[in-house]
């Protein structure tokens, strides 16, 4: 008896199909995260105990003020109107005026966002840089006093606020060593000397090519991109060091020494290498942390950037600041997530 197969089970999908599929998916994925995402902000701006009319035609307004205002900004609308209409804005670079300067905030965040990728950038690159050679090296001599000081290292990390920190680093390194700039991300003398076109003011000394400007800028993101790259660094480095050591007792490294290949080559062409993956993740997360959670940094180190915009912007009750800041910060987290997938198929064969 012959068995017929059920009709279009065993046929293999086209490499053009399943291309098709997965940016479907992943396009799906980002649209429902993103729409998630505006709707909380969108709930949060609604349920706030702050009238955003008076917040705009002040106390003393007269009622037909206010409800000429109330009817201008949608509100005498269902609340579903309303959301379709913040989300229209939202795709057109609309987050609406700051309360505090009168200006749109999407200029706002423009202008300060650029502060903070800088900062963060920076900060990743000294934790990845310091981190993951410093987890390999505690995984490969386990129980050493090289493990012992990753680990105290990674505690001190976890432990210490980093307000504290920055408080002290101010005082030591500013203030009495003089071996680094002050608050603020260049002197007073230096403010507005080159032309903005990332943004950052390291990037921009450069291509100007005013190198004072890039020796002052570097002096003052120094310190706070340190403590940065230390969280970063505490995290970074634990997670490595616990990758590494599950790749150190499998199987294939016992064969690969017993074949006599080199130690270097064993830690970093073939433990290493399976761990690239694993790591991705870690640093995409920890790039993303910084962009978001250096409020306290940039608050110590007078730094302006989304941070200190948001949480200003949050005590004088300037909720379409905080919301369109929000709504930044929440993209960044999504693009991230996208970019280290794209790394994984890119690193990983057996994630196409």
């Amino acid at each position: 008896m012959t068995i017929q197969a059920e009709p279009g089970k065993g046929r293999r999908r086209s490499p053009l199909t399943s291309i098709a599929i997965s940016t479907f998916k992943t396009t799906g994925t980002i649209l429902a995260t993103m729409l998630g995402l505006l709707f909380v902000t969108f709930i949060i701006g609604r349920v706030m105990p702050i009238d955003p009319v008076i917040s705009i035609v002040g106390e003393r307004a007269s009622k037909e003020t206010y409800e000429a205002a109330y009817q201008a900004m949608g509100l005498d609308k269902p609340i579903i109107i309303q959301f379709f209409y913040y989300i229209w804005d939202i795709l057109h670079g609309d987050f609406g005026q700051s309360l505090l300067n009168a200006r749109p905030v999407a200029e706002d965040i423009r202008r300060v966002f650029p502060a903070t990728l800088e900062l963060a950038t920076l900060g990743t690159f000294i934790g990845v840089l310091i981190g993951v050679p410093l987890g390999v090296l505690a995984a490969v001599r386990r129980g050493s006093w090289i493990d012992q000081i990753a680990r105290f290292v990674a505690l001190i990390g976890y432990s210490m606020p980093i307000f504290w920190l920055g408080l002290v680093g101010l005082l030591i390194f500013y203030g009495i060593l003089g071996w680094v700039g002050g608050p603020g991300r260049v002197g007073i003398f230096y403010v507005d000397v080159v032309p903005s076109v990332t943004g950052m003011i390291l990037v921009d000394s450069l291509l100007d090519g005013n190198w004072t400007v890039f020796k002052d800028a570097m002096s003052h993101i120094i310190l706070p991109a340190s403590l940065l790259g230390y969280y970063s660094l505490a995290y970074i480095s634990r997670m490595t060091r616990s990758f590494m050591l599950e790749q150190m007792n499998a199987e294939y490294i016992t064969t690969a020494r017993v074949k006599g290949l080199s130690e270097w080559t064993v830690i970093w062409r073939h433990a290493f290498g399976n761990i690239k993956v694993q790591l991705i993740t870690v640093i995409a997360l920890s790039y993303a942390g910084l962009l978001e959670g250096s409020v306290l940094t940039e608050i110590i180190f007078a730094w302006p950037g989304i941070g200190s915009y948001i949480t200003t912007a949050l005590l004088s009750a300037d909720m379409n600041a905080v919301l369109g800041g929000t709504v930044v910060v929440g993209l960044v987290f999504v693009c991230l997530n996208v970019f280290s997938d794209l790394l994984y198929k890119f690193f990983d064969p057996r994630a196409k």
